[in-house]
């Protein structure tokens, strides 16, 4: 089951278009997946104590159709695969009123040594807070 926030939209995140900025869905892409984190008990302290954290390496996003001031917007992400040093998210931003998908991305994570700042490998009880949801 893919994990979701809920947000309204609210006038900070317009552009100049008046619909919310592309970089306004990035960071909502990023607290929803922080925001799953936490709730399977991993948040950022956790992650410290464990000596690496999650950063993001990439983002593919499709812009499907805009939101607007006052939309209510779920965030879905869900992961969908894990390598030895890497986690995938697939996301959706769905608008709440007519269901219709605004934003699908898939976003590429890297498990990193707080010391080194490299890739390490994510152990197994990290990879287990998680269940894999490939599409």
């Amino acid at each position: 089951m893919p994990f979701a926030i809920r947000v309204r939209v609210t006038p900070q995140d317009l552009d100049e278009l008046l619909h919310v900025s592309n970089v306004v869905y990035i960071r909502w892409i990023q607290d929803a997946a922080v925001a799953h984190s936490v709730s399977v008990g991993l948040s950022l302290e956790e992650y410290r104590q464990r000596g690496a954290v999650f950063v993001v390496r990439r983002h593919e996003v499709d812009y499907l159709r805009p939101a607007l001031l006052g939309d209510e917007v779920e965030v879905e992400t869900r992961v969908v695969a894990v390598s030895q040093v890497t986690a995938t998210r697939q996301n959706f931003i769905r608008r709440l009123s007519d269901g219709h998908v605004l934003v699908q991305a898939q976003t590429q994570w890297a498990y990193i040594s707080t010391t080194t700042g490299r890739p390490v490998r994510i152990p197994p009880e990290v990879v287990q807070r998680f269940t894999l949801e490939p599409l």
